[in-house]
């Protein structure tokens, strides 16, 4: 037997790929160029020598610090450039590279430019504002003022104190200001502020003014006919103009206060109407000059950024990967006598001549007199695990990860679950009909695969085009289990021939199945259509997935245990496949492996035999006669056996294992097999009692003893409770079958009933949205999670330890755009 197995090809995806442990000891001139070449060849994940240093102890945490500042500098261009609304494609033609002091000195001097034309445009938009604002209470509040002489003194005091009372806008008074500062104040007259406040603000500003002057002042508001740029927020505010008639100077400092604790801004008015005209054509005459000088700096701005945006996209990809590199530089030990620095890392054994000829063309790049040595260590810690995947294999390959990264050479789950999970999804899911909407969905992902690969999705989008092809293969079985169910939509056909089932006479055709007779061979290929509608529809269905959960269950459960006997021989532990694997495989076997057994029987023969009282009797009286239950002859002697065997089973599981770990530890060190001194962490590694890496020195018997005993126990109430969970497949494929008929009876054909058209169409599209957004979208999702869990219980809880690490390279293809 182990000839025949040792002669089985290997299989490269049943487990990792095998790792060494290599060295590097890389001159200082070349390091930059030789990390660099690896990070495109991606194929070495180093260790890091300096992780009881701080970021800021290590040898090259200036230049981190310089690409920090950089990728700041180039995410502040990216949002000016997004604010701006520009689109800047990057340049065909191929560029020189540049080096990082040169691009670091450019990025500064755009910077610069940016901010000092960002502020200057924030000035002139806000003068503009103002102006604008002046503007729009020129022409709102006029309507507000009633004067009796246009040239009179109180006039040109309310002028003088309105156009005073704007502390933010001096400039607006040059054209009264002369007149104004030779004329007394008033004192007793009455008075007026005008302003503009935003709409949101009003209804507080107005209640402030009433109880600050107690009511002694007249408010009157209007609407701007224009929104107004916010210069800091770049939004549009819309604004309220008002005008405050009161009386008093005490007033007035009151109504200026609010008026600055609300941002309202007041603008002069004055009432004479020839004054309010030419201050209206001044106002007018400014903005137009600053709508010119703002465009022309809108227009100089874009230009800069569209320069910068040509070669963003490229700066953005060296600064992300320079930085990277000096990442990685600091996870190398630098040795200051010998000029050198000295790495550690992982790296797959068929890649080693790859990266001994990538550090050899990095010597050469780098004029370097000294070559990096490059040597493989002995390693004593577990290697990373590393699988190689393809776009088919990658997606069911991180279902499993999400569980728990397999162990350095353990067997992989993700090789069986491409067949059996979308299998498994398809046993709760059958339907030939939804199975083809699915399959429109997945075609429609994988025809625009290469657009959409390149595009950034939403985390939901995103998740669906990573499984594309998960649910593709979903689809498929999803049809191939609802053709063998023979439902489309609940609705049966006759695809494969007519049934085996007709009418005694003429009398039954309304009756469904009420006197049909079989008079031909059974239909040819997945379930009659005949025993839709029937009375006993649902007790045979029932019957026929309970009884296929089972026995799928069970096979999978069965390859799970074949599994772990296959990782039991390839890490040389006899042990666990003399005292885990056999009497694991009896226990399953002999209770549920014979009720599979039975089922099979039961099918091929028609028997009647209630396999409940069967298994029950099994127990209770296993030495009882069977009567009518009996399917074959012996049936009794060997459930006799197989009880006696299952009986047995479980002390073999609990204590043979821990005594011999006992024993073969007392032997080892008692001086019986000592081995070279060189070689007995090794020797160690390999023992066959022991797991792969344990390097504990201290035996604890007794922890030992308690952690089989609970593996023992856990397997076996674990075969009861994971053949009942099997029996959800039954349970969901029922459930998806039923709500299929009910939206097909109770909403379609009920709605098609009615002679109106407008019935009917509410019914369709009723029927439509249940399916896609219930059965398309929500069943989806439940048999998803339902096969999700069968697999990372049921199955891998049989084999897989999955207490591994990822191995993950330095590659410059892994770094995100959200790396910095």
């Amino acid at each position: 037997m182990d000839d025949f197995l040792d002669k089985l090809p290997q299989m490269d995806l049943m487990r990792s790929e095998k790792m060494t442990l290599v060295q590097l000891i890389i001159p200082v001139e070349s390091a930059h160029r030789c990390v660099t070449y690896l990070g495109e060849l991606g194929l070495l994940q180093f260790r890091d020598l300096n992780a009881d240093k701080s970021p800021f102890q290590r040898t090259f945490a200036t230049q981190v610090k310089r690409c920090g500042e950089m990728s700041r500098k180039l995410r502040f261009f990216k949002d000016q450039i997004d604010k701006a609304g520009l689109r800047c494609l990057p340049r065909h033609e191929i560029e020189p590279d540049i080096e990082l002091g040169d691009l670091e000195r450019q990025l500064a001097d755009h910077e610069h430019e940016v901010l000092e034309m960002n502020s200057n445009s924030e000035k002139l938009r806000q003068t503009y504002n103002e102006l604008l604002e002046f503007k729009i209470v020129l022409q709102k509040a006029s309507g507000f003022l009633v004067s009796s002489n246009a040239h009179g003194i109180g006039d040109e005091t309310e002028l003088h104190e309105s156009t005073y009372s704007n502390n933010g806008f001096i400039e607006s008074s040059s054209l009264l200001e002369q007149e104004m500062r030779h004329e007394p104040l008033n004192q007793s007259g009455l008075r007026f502020i005008s302003g503009i406040i935003n709409k949101d603000k009003l209804l507080k500003f107005e209640r402030m003014l009433f109880r600050a002057t107690r009511g002694n002042m007249l408010f009157n508001q209007t609407p701007s006919d224009e929104e107004i740029m916010d210069p800091s927020t770049s939004e549009m505010v819309e604004k309220i103009v008002f005008v405050v008639f009161f009386s008093g100077e005490q007033a007035r400092t009151k109504i200026l206060k609010i008026c600055e604790a609300f941002g309202a801004n007041c603008y002069p008015v004055p009432e004479d109407t020839t004054k309010q005209r030419q201050l209206t054509r001044e106002v007018l005459s400014r903005l137009s000059d600053l709508e010119a000088t703002l465009d022309a700096g809108t227009r100089h701005r874009n230009n800069a950024l569209s320069a910068v945006g040509y070669s963003l996209t490229k700066w953005m990809t060296t600064v992300r990967r320079e930085k990277a590199v000096y990442d990685t530089l600091n996870m190398l030990n630098f040795d200051v006598t010998k000029k050198c620095l000295v790495g550690e890392g992982w790296c797959p054994t068929f890649a080693k001549t790859q990266i001994h000829e990538v550090l050899q063309r990095a010597t050469f790049d780098s004029n370097s007199q000294v070559g990096v040595i490059f040597h493989v260590m002995q390693a004593i810690e577990s290697p990373p695990t590393y699988f190689r995947t393809n776009k088919l294999t990658n997606a069911f390959q991180e279902i499993i990860d999400a569980y728990g990264v397999a162990r350095y050479q353990e067997a992989n789950p993700a090789v069986y679950s491409v067949v059996t999970y979308p299998f498994l999804f398809a046993v709760m899911f059958g339907d030939w009909g939804h199975g083809l909407c699915l399959l429109l969905g997945a075609l429609y992902l994988l025809a625009r695969e290469r657009k959409l690969s390149r595009q950034k999705l939403g985390s939901f989008m995103e998740m669906l085009f990573g499984g594309r092809y998960v649910i593709l293969l979903m689809a498929l079985f999803s049809i191939y289990c609802g053709l063998i169910y023979n439902e489309f939509f609940s609705v049966p056909f006759h695809i494969f021939g007519g049934s085996a089932y007709k009418c005694r006479d003429t009398t039954c055709s309304d009756a469904y199945t009420v006197g049909l007779v079989k008079y031909r061979d059974p239909y040819p290929f997945g379930v009659d259509p005949s025993w839709r509608g029937s009375r006993t529809e649902l007790p045979y269905l029932n019957s026929l997935k309970m009884k296929m959960s089972i026995l799928l269950g069970i096979a999978q459960m069965n390859l799970g245990l074949i599994l772990s006997f296959f990782n039991a021989r390839f890490f040389g532990s006899s042990l666990d496949i003399r005292y885990q694997f056999i009497p694991q495989m009896i226990f399953l076997n002999s209770l549920f492996g014979y009720l599979s057994l039975l089922i099979i029987i039961k099918w091929c023969t028609g028997s009647q035999a209630d396999l409940y009282h069967v298994m029950i009797y099994m127990f209770l009286s296993p030495t009882e006669e069977l009567g009518e239950n009996e399917l074959f002859w012996g049936q009794r002697p060997l459930q006799i056996l197989l009880l006696l065997m299952a009986f047995i089973a479980v002390p073999w599981m609990l204590f043979p294992k821990p005594f011999a770990l006992r024993k073969i530890h007392m032997e080892r060190f008692q001086g019986r097999t000592y081995g070279v001194l060189g070689t007995s962490e090794v020797d160690l590694d390999v023992e066959p009692d022991s797991a792969r890496g344990h390097q504990e020195e201290e035996f604890n018997f007794s922890e030992i003893f308690v952690h089989q005993l609970i593996h023992s126990i856990e397997f076996v109430l674990g075969s009861v409770s994971n053949t009942a969970s099997y029996l959800r497949l039954w349970a969901l494929s029922l459930a998806h079958s039923e709500l299929s008929t009910v939206f097909y009876e109770k909403v379609l054909l009920l709605a098609w009933g009615y002679e109106n058209i407008l019935v009917r169409l509410i019914g369709v599209v009723v029927f439509a949205f249940a399916t896609a957004f219930i059965l398309l979208m929500m069943e989806t999702l439940s048999a998803f999670l339902h096969a999700l869990r069968l697999h990372w219980v049921e199955f891998m809880g049989k084999f897989f330890h999955g207490d591994g690490y990822k191995f993950k390279p330095f590659s410059f293809a892994l770094i995100s755009d959200d790396d910095e």
